[in-house]
Parts: structure tokens; sequence; C-alpha cells
């Protein structure tokens, strides 16, 4: 569904990624690691449009979107859940989510709104309180709901695990993991390098604007490189 190839992209004089290429399959869930400042955050946003490349492609389903407004990158079903999850803390949760299908899907609302719900029971219990009431889980949810919302085709999660708790981290992965059982494709970037290994098919670790290391999650987990630098054994 996604392919990125030589991708090149950075702010002003600042180069940030260097010759990127990776791929995600329909119904793939790929992860992308690496540590802050290795670049992750750039490449979502050159993938979704918020960054203009400085050299490379983007396809998504056999288009080039390379160049492509955020909102035409939207409209195709490649839909981004920020690092930060960025809600609108002064509105309420059902507002919150009914802007998630403000550019797309805005005719299947009331139904995908349901599909939330059954998703996120939590949400359903707080749907009219104000967002930035919410505890950092909730907001978390929040923000992926509303990503559903827009019935993405391929889901991009940045960094979902941030700030949890470790047993709201745990509800994540599993969250994770049902929605790719549904049949939906998911672009996993996180520092979480253990348990995004353990649900992802593929991985790549990006250091310094490169993929350091690529292959079967299974492979990379395996690495004495990756064990030494980030899983500390």
């Amino acid at each position: 569904m996604l392919e990125v190839e030589d991708l090149h992209a950075g702010y002003g004089l600042t180069r940030v990624l260097e010759g990127v290429s990776l791929s995600v399959g329909a119904g793939e869930i790929v992860a992308v690691l690496g540590s802050n400042g290795a670049g992750k955050t750039t490449l979502n946003m050159a993938i979704s449009g918020l960054v203009k490349p400085r050299a490379g492609r983007v396809r998504f389903d056999g288009r080039d979107i390379t160049g492509l407004s955020p909102p035409e990158v939207m409209a195709q079903g490649l839909i981004q859940v920020p690092e930060g999850r960025k809600i609108f803390p002064n509105l309420s949760v059902r507002e919150n989510l009914e802007l998630g299908s403000y550019r797309r899907a805005k005719p299947n609302r009331a139904r995908n709104l349901e599909r939330v719900f059954a998703t996120f029971p939590r949400l359903r219990e707080r749907v009219g309180q104000a967002a930035g009431t919410l505890s950092g889980g909730e907001q978390q949810m929040l923000a992926i709901g509303r990503g559903m919302m827009a019935e993405p085709r391929l889901l991009i999660l940045d960094e979902p695990s941030l700030g949890l708790s470790p047993l709201l981290v745990e509800e994540m992965f599993a969250l994770i993991r049902r929605l790719h059982a549904d049949g939906l494709a998911v672009m996993l970037v996180e520092q979480n390098v253990a348990q995004s290994l353990e649900i992802a098919s593929r991985a790549h670790v990006l250091e310094n604007g490169r993929f350091a290391l690529s292959g079967p999650a299974a492979q990379v987990a395996e690495d004495p490189e990756l064990k030494r630098a980030y899983l500390g054994l």
C-alpha cells in the first residue's frame, strides 16, 4: 500500500532524512524504531504532506502522492495519529471524534462513531466530557479513535505509548493488535522497541536519518547491536 523510495527531507539548512526507503503492505504492521532525534516524526510528516520532501518518492496504493497537501493525502485514506495526541482540550470527546470525519467519511459518521465506542467503551462513558480532562491513556484512545473516524486504509501511529503507565502501554499494544486483526495496515513509529517488535511483521531502525537495520521483526530483534543499544542486553 505504502512505498517510500529514497526519501530526503529536512528543515531549512538542516538535513534530517538521508535516503529512507520502506514499504507497508495491506494488513501489515511495520515498525519504525529509533530514539529521539532520529528522524521518525520527520518521516511521518513527509509521508503525510506536512513536510515537502527534497528528493525521493512516496506512493500510496500505486499513486504518487509526493508533495500533495495533507488534506489530499488524508483523502486517500492515509491517516496519521500524531505524537502528543494533538486533541482539542476544550472540545468534548464527541466533538473531537466528529472532527476526525470532517474531510473524509462524513456520510458514515454515526456508524463510525459507534465503531469507535465499541473499541473504546471508556470514550462512550465520557462522550460529553471535555477532552482536556481525560487521563493520558484516555486521550491517546481519543486520538486513535479520531483517526478511525476517517476510515483509514493505513494508519500511522506516532509514539502511541509515549507517556503512558506500563499497564496502559500493554493495553495500547493490545489495541494495535486488535486493529490489525480487523485488517487495518499500521505503520507503528515507536521508541518502545521490545513490544513493537513483538507485534510487527517487519521493522526498521532509524539512526541519524538513515535505516541502520531493516528486516523481519524476529530477525531484527535478535540483532546483537540492537539488543545492546535499545534493550540493554
